[in-house]
């Protein structure tokens, strides 16, 4: 026999008018702060927020939003102050020295004491780039300081910097995140806990991780840097990151306005969003903006040039592959036109040394007949290849593999996962394989390492092993010229040596794509794809 329940009308009314009230204000009160709070997704999760071990995106935008350092880079990749207001450099290229700024306060903790903040000091650069170097630390970013002889702290406001040797990129180096100021009793308290108890100079300062789940930031009240209308920033009052593994699932949360931002273009979603042409589908015009241009990332398929397969040996080979595929094809069928193709060098769009006119267009008709000249000249009649790639990059992949084919060249096309292609290339285990490169630092410099004889992998990024006296020469020049001009001439004579010799075949070089809700503002975009929510504002 079921139980009965009688419920008294006034009862049900009341209790009804309750919920109704609480949702009420819970909706109200997140309507009414709601442009106050920026919200993003990271699909990759975060592994520490400990600048020392800001190697991956997903690490290196968090941290951002905490530390500082002693210069940073704007939009237009030019080095400015930060926590040191001016510096100067020696005639002979090999000292630096900063004035620091003398109200740069670390973001609240109690070891600091009655005050329960300080000011930074030389000596804290002095000590986080003593860290940076320790072995027993073990950062991945300690080669931002392989040029350096020594640095000291001359007194409370200055900090010189000496080089083993002229390196005209370093300020360059110094943006990186792995440079940031940290305060030592807070990083000796904690230890490797630091990274999720980080204490820096941000615009915004460590509320809460749950990790996988959220991390939230909240407003620095104290941080020191302004606008141009001397308005303290930031105007956010907190940062809140969730942790969705997928970006279909962070594109729905996109698209329904719980998150503010999503980047990049991915195969989930792409024609979901855009035309054919790269443009905003009417369906998302009137709620979201789209902002995109030049990425520091090439993608391209490298060659590895002591491989014993025959026809990768061949320059004609090379040459018929740079030559044999319509890259704006490419990228209108694979990317909705989002990219760049690659019809100059390795150095991208967007770098000093990037030169459109070294490369390969589509000539098919010269392709064919590169490919001809080698079956008559080796004797081998159905010249034979493998691309090794991952699954993101099979369908371009796939796409080379049938215009390849039309030539004469018979085409397979390995599927591997991404660690086992990076320990694979590394090692000189793949005949020709996908890869990217994307920059460390903003200058040319970065990516023609990976064609210097001394950095032959795995004990350096020189991937296909390409080996050139001439290449040797003025790589070592450059390092000398303090000139920009100078220095961006040689690298474009670099690049171009490159390319006549073929080891790589560029694909495109990428654009950094940004989809953000009309409500935001102040997002902007810049090459190396740093994510900058000190400016931002979003209204109601």
């Amino acid at each position: 026999m079921k139980a009965r329940f009688t419920y008294n009308s006034n009862f049900i009314v009341l209790i009804v008018s309750i919920c109704t009230l609480v949702f009420s204000c819970n909706e109200n009160s997140k309507a009414t702060n709601d442009h106050l709070v920026f919200r993003y997704n990271e699909h990759k999760n975060i592994g520490s927020l400990d600048p020392a071990f800001a190697k991956d995106n997903a690490d290196i935008w968090a941290v951002n939003q905490l530390f500082n350092g002693l210069v940073q880079m704007d939009e237009h990749l030019n080095v400015q102050p930060c926590i040191a207001k001016r510096w100067t450099i020696s005639e002979d290229a090999l000292n630096y020295t900063f004035t620091l700024r003398k109200d740069v306060q670390f973001h609240k903790h109690t070891l600091f004491g009655k005050d329960s903040t300080r000011m930074v000091t030389a000596h804290d650069f002095e000590y986080s780039f003593s860290r940076l170097m320790d072995k027993k630390v073990a950062s991945p970013g300690s080669w931002t300081l392989q040029k350096v002889e020594q640095f000291t702290a001359l007194n409370d406001s200055t900090f010189q910097i000496q080089l083993k040797q002229p390196f005209p990129a370093f300020l360059g180096l110094l943006t990186m995140k792995y440079c940031s100021v940290v305060p030592k009793e807070i990083v000796e308290h904690y230890q490797s806990n630091f990274r999720s108890h980080p204490i820096g100079t941000g615009p915004f300062q460590f509320k809460r991780w749950e990790e996988n789940l959220k991390l939230v930031f909240r407003k620095n009240n104290a941080y020191f840097e302004q606008d141009q209308n001397q308005q303290s920033l930031p105007y956010l009052e907190a940062v809140a990151i969730t942790f969705l593994p997928d970006k279909q699932s962070e594109f729905l949360q996109f698209a329904q306005g719980n998150i503010d931002f999503v980047s990049g273009l991915d195969a989930s979603y792409k024609d979901e969003i855009l035309t054919a042409d790269g443009k905003l589908r009417a369906l998302y015009e009137s709620d979201v903006t789209m902002i995109r241009g030049p990425y520091l990332n090439t993608e391209y398929l490298a060659v590895f040039m002591e491989s014993e397969v025959t026809a990768l040996q061949s320059q004609l080979i090379r040459e018929a592959i740079n030559y044999g595929f319509d890259r704006q094809k490419m990228m209108t069928y694979l990317r909705n036109g989002i990219g760049i193709p690659a019809h100059g060098g390795f150095i991208p769009k967007g770098l000093p040394g990037y030169d459109a006119s070294i490369g390969y267009k589509y000539r098919p008709e010269k392709a064919k007949a590169l490919v001809d000249q080698f079956k008559n000249e080796s004797g081998i009649s159905n010249p034979e290849i493998t691309i090794t790639t991952t699954s993101n990059y099979l369908s371009f992949c796939e796409f080379i593999q049938r215009e390849l084919q039309k030539l004469g060249i018979s085409v397979n096309v390995d599927v591997i996962p991404a660690a086992t292609l990076k320990d694979a290339k590394a090692n000189g285990k793949l005949d020709l394989f996908r890869a990217s490169w994307v920059a460390d630092y903003p200058d040319a410099e970065n990516y023609l390492s990976l064609y210097y004889s001394k950095n032959f992998a795995p004990n350096g990024p020189n991937y296909t092993h390409y080996k050139s006296e001439l290449f040797d020469t003025w790589y070592e020049r450059a390092y000398t010229i303090t000139n920009p001009e100078a220095r961006e001439e040689l690298y474009t004579k670099m690049d171009s040596l490159v390319m006549s010799e073929a080891p790589i075949i560029p694909l495109f070089y990428d654009e950094v794509v940004r989809f953000t809700r009309k409500e935001v503002s102040g997002l902007g975009i810049n090459p190396i794809n740093l994510l900058d929510l000190k400016r931002v504002k979003k209204t109601k």
